[in-house]
């Protein structure tokens, strides 16, 4: 059964099977068929899109980073060459399989229970985040039932993450009762709450360093199309400071220049598509909750935040993408990680690939921000930071796992790992309790969750309206005005 399953997804793909899975969950949700069936277009046709721009655009950044790396002189064992091979390989181990079916079985079970307000089976495809990790497990601990009970302990805390954060991102990204509930994005929801204090206490809330002022201040040079264009010229100058005086050099500058722009200009477009495969779907959700009457914005907003029937549909990072703050943002710690990957002290992981993934990896600190793009990249730079360690420990254990289930590491490359999925502080602390075997970590790590659970169900309003409160502490932005409607 289980290679009859990874047979048909690897055969039809995610921008196949997602769509599939839309389609069923609007039926679920009783939307008509007709917008069942665009809903589902529409989140193929985005997936699609997302998948051309980034496949044209990553050998090209990544010969930059390439450039960068030679002209420094500095030279990373373990080298990231994106998240793809990562979840191929899930789909080629047991553990990974396993979970692709009875994780699903988990996640309806624990959405009809009301352990958790974030209905999951309409993200499936980012479940081999959950899966990567229970694969890496079985390949140290050879346990299959341990290793298994990892992904499904990974899928529970993420979907408390996912509910703390959900209200600040429906809000943020304009998709109403909406939230992004990826294992690989979701844990830098910590470090943006836990760090804003620090950060309100040095003045950074009073920034107004946002793609509004932007636009402002700089006119034309503050739209995200220009901003692309500056920055890929840093970049490409960055990758080619010992040939400037040769034509060929700026010719790359110049062409990457025009390639990040058209990046910065069309993801958004993309997401816009993407984002339509969701709305009838939130909407949905909407209509079904009490009609209370409010009689401004204000109220409807704290409404939403005190109803205890709301829930959220589980949507794919893609969605907010391309929200000017978070590509702004996400594409400005493309050169910074870099940076602080060749002088920070004991890392050995080199970020290539996924560099393209960053705005991903920021969607969480954006939205609880309310994209104060300084925090972002100040929250990015820390958490990141943290990841680059976690990565250079997991090294040796993911290029074994993932050559062991049949993806083929790149000639000349001795060690591999993946920026997006293996960068993750928190996540690689569980992962060591786990695969520590030691009844007294495993169990550390059960407690550490079911308080939080707990503390979650029962204050779960005076959460949110803290995390609204803190928000609206970032003078002079009201959210973004190009949300996703």
């Amino acid at each position: 059964m289980l290679e009859f399953i990874n047979h048909i997804f690897q055969t039809f793909g995610a921008t196949v099977v997602v769509p599939i899975m839309i389609f069923i969950v609007a039926l679920c949700l009783r939307v008509s068929l007709k917008t069942a069936m665009m809903s589902a277009f529409y989140a193929g046709v985005g997936l699609t899109g997302f998948s051309w721009i980034i496949s044209a655009f990553t050998p090209i950044v990544t010969k930059i980073i390439k450039q960068m790396v030679n002209n420094t002189g500095i030279h990373l064992p373990i080298v990231d060459i994106g998240w793809q091979a990562g979840s191929l390989a899930t789909f080629g181990s047991t553990v990974g399989l396993s979970f692709f079916v009875f994780g699903l079985i988990l996640e309806l079970v624990l959405f009809a229970i009301g352990w958790t307000k974030i209905f999951m089976p309409s993200n499936l495809w980012n479940n081999f985040g959950f899966m990567v990790w229970g694969t890496l497990a079985y390949y140290v601990t050879h346990n299959f039932w341990l290793s298994l009970g990892l992904s499904f302990f990974m899928l529970l805390y993420t979907l408390a993450l996912a509910e703390t954060q959900a209200d600040r991102w429906s809000n943020y990204f304009g998709v109403k009762n909406a939230s992004v509930c990826s294992l690989h994005n979701m844990e830098q929801a910590v470090p943006a709450i836990i760090l804003d204090p620090l950060w309100n206490l040095l003045g950074f809330n009073k920034v107004k360093m946002t793609p509004e002022t932007f636009k402002a201040k700089l006119g034309v040079f503050g739209e995200p199309t220009t901003l692309g264009a500056i920055l890929g010229v840093i970049i490409g100058v960055l990758g080619n400071l010992k040939s400037l005086n040769t034509l060929a050099a700026w010719g790359q500058i110049l062409s990457f220049a025009i390639a990040l722009s058209a990046v910065m200009t069309i993801f958004p477009l993309v997401t816009d598509v993407f984002s339509k495969a969701f709305a009838p779907l939130a909407e949905e959700i909407d209509n079904k909750r009490s009609k209370d009457e409010v009689t401004t914005e204000g109220d409807a907003e704290e409404l939403a935040i005190k109803d205890k029937k709301r829930w959220f549909l589980a949507v794919d990072d893609g969605v907010g993408y391309g929200e000017p703050a978070t590509i702004i943002a996400g594409i400005i710690l493309i050169p910074i990680m870099v940076l602080i990957a060749f002088i920070l002290p004991g890392n050995k992981t080199l970020p290539v690939v996924d560099l393209i993934s960053i705005p991903f990896m920021i969607e969480s600190i954006v939205a609880i921000t309310r994209g104060n793009i300084l925090k972002v990249i100040c929250n990015g730079v820390i958490w990141f930071s943290l990841g680059l360690y976690a990565s250079s420990w997991l090294g040796s254990v993911y290029t074994g796992a993932i050559s062991h289930y049949g993806v083929a590491i790149p000639a000349g490359i001795v060690l591999i790992t993946s920026f997006n999925l293996m960068a993750r502080p928190l996540n690689a602390l569980i992962f060591a309790a786990w695969i520590s075997k030691n009844p007294v970590w495993i169990g550390l790590t059960i407690i550490i969750y079911l308080v939080f659970v707990f503390v979650l169900r029962t204050r779960r309003e005076q959460i949110w309206l803290y995390l609204k409160k803190m928000s609206e502490k970032n003078a002079g932005f009201n959210g973004s005005t190009e949300k996703i409607i």
